[in-house]
């Protein structure tokens, strides 16, 4: 059975330190929802900007509708502030929101957002559709989103440099979706949403599934080190039963070497 891995682990903290996990680092592979990172940041930099209000509300009628991946579309509420929405994406992944949030600012706008913080080739495609695409339609998108392993992490520099908005980091801190890379923390999926303070290592994260796709993203912070990590695997979807066991197995060790890296070095910040 094939599978495809793209993987990066570095510390964001050392600029010039090597990685301590990598794996074709710079294949290009489809990541499901870990594009919407794109979406989450280009409205998180038109609050910072005065060019969006964060209580500006938006509105599902109308809507691009996807039942999968989300919450609202089982609420009653029609109408959210954009940064309730922004929370659902981060939380629970959440399609439709995603949608809304793309009607609000354009595909083009979120494509012209990773060109101003060089994502390429992380590239969220198109909206999102609950049905498989349908290839044989001119201009259709090959996938929803695609990156490669360091791309992912560049967009994490970005991140903790500042240059993507610490809304970005807030809203990830809420994902629920700790069952790949970050499952080896041990984690409370519904209650690990403190940045900072806590005495042991923070970690936020979004991740990406669909059919032969599991992406996982993220940050871990203990102390004044920063981990930043993404491992992408892409397989054949006629493989997918024992593909989806061996990837899960694979992610989780990636996350048990970061986590034991980590407790095995010293953190000089309290020292």
């Amino acid at each position: 059975m094939s599978i495809h891995w793209s993987v990066q682990v570095v510390r964001l903290d050392q600029p010039d330190a090597a990685p301590w996990i990598q794996q074709s680092p710079d294949l290009v592979l489809k990541t499901a929802s870990v594009g919407k990172l794109l979406v989450l940041g280009d409205v998180a930099r038109r609050i910072d900007a005065g060019e969006l209000a964060a209580d500006h509300r938006v509105s599902r009628v109308g809507a691009r509708f996807v039942r999968d991946s989300g919450l609202w579309h089982t609420l009653d509420q029609e109408e959210l502030t954009v940064v309730d929405a922004c929370r659902l994406v981060g939380a629970v992944s959440d399609n439709l929101a995603t949608n809304v949030l793309i009607d609000l600012v354009g595909l083009d706008a979120v494509a012209a957002y990773g060109d101003a913080i060089a994502a390429k080739p992380m590239e969220m495609l198109d909206y999102v559709s609950g049905e498989a695409r349908d290839r044989s339609v001119p201009g259709t998108p090959p996938t929803l989103s695609r990156a490669s392993a360091a791309s992912l992490v560049h967009y994490l520099r970005r991140l903790y440099d500042g240059t993507v908005s610490p809304r970005v980091e807030e809203w990830m801190s809420l994902s629920t979706d700790l069952s790949m890379v970050a499952s080896a923390f041990g984690e409370d999926p519904l209650a690990h949403n403190t940045i900072g303070g806590t005495g042991h290592p923070t970690l936020i994260n979004k991740t990406g599934t669909d059919d032969g796709i599991r992406a996982d993203v993220g940050l871990v912070r203990d102390g004044d080190r920063a981990v930043g990590y993404a491992a992408i695997a892409n397989w054949p979807t006629d493989d997918s039963a024992p593909g989806v066991a061996s990837v899960m197995a694979r992610m989780r060790r990636i996350g048990a070497e970061i986590r034991d890296r980590l407790a095995q070095e010293p953190d000089q910040s309290v020292q």
